[in-house]
């Protein structure tokens, strides 16, 4: 599985090849982690250097203590990073918006109506896919003007959902 981490203001590509090799941006790295206590302290052979590592998880982000050095870590899968690249496109700041289905899927959900208003970050649908629930945010403020879709209903990669004006 394909990773995006970011570190600060580097990004970094890391597949799990297998338990005890990574690609980072290209490159084998044979490494050795494992779990100390099951929860936030591990054990990092790389190199040929051992190293504890604390992590904390909050919020989505990760803090790494390594060596001594605190790191605020961003990690996206391959299908959240995608979810998030579909979302990023050009927005108009007023006008028509539609929201369309960046995969195929199975509505789950649909908590807005048509006419509520709706702030940026909203949730307006819940999709299905891969057995994985994928919340869309509204990307604006702005108005439900109308909801395409019923819950339960399967939709295909682009079908619009939600407008929003």
């Amino acid at each position: 599985m394909k990773y995006a981490t970011s570190v600060g203001s580097q990004t970094f590509v890391i597949d799990v090849n297998q338990e005890s090799q990574v690609t980072v941006d290209g490159e084998l790295t044979p490494v050795d982690f494992f779990s100390l206590d099951r929860a936030t302290a591990f054990s990092l052979l790389l190199d040929h250097n051992s190293y504890e590592v604390l992590v904390n998880e909050e919020s989505g982000e990760y803090q790494v203590l390594l060596s001594g050095h605190l790191f605020n870590v961003r990690v996206e899968d391959e299908r959240a990073r995608r979810l998030a690249q579909a979302s990023r496109g050009f927005l108009p700041g007023s006008g028509e918006l539609q929201i369309k289905a960046p995969m195929p899927g199975l509505i789950v959900a649909i908590p807005v109506m048509e006419g509520q208003p709706v702030k940026k970050g909203d949730v307006l649908v819940v999709l299905e896919s891969m057995k994985m629930e994928n919340e869309l945010k509204a990307p604006r403020d702005g108005t439900v003007s109308g909801v395409r879709v019923q819950s339960r209903q399967s939709v295909e990669q682009n079908q619009t959902l939600v407008t929003v004006t």
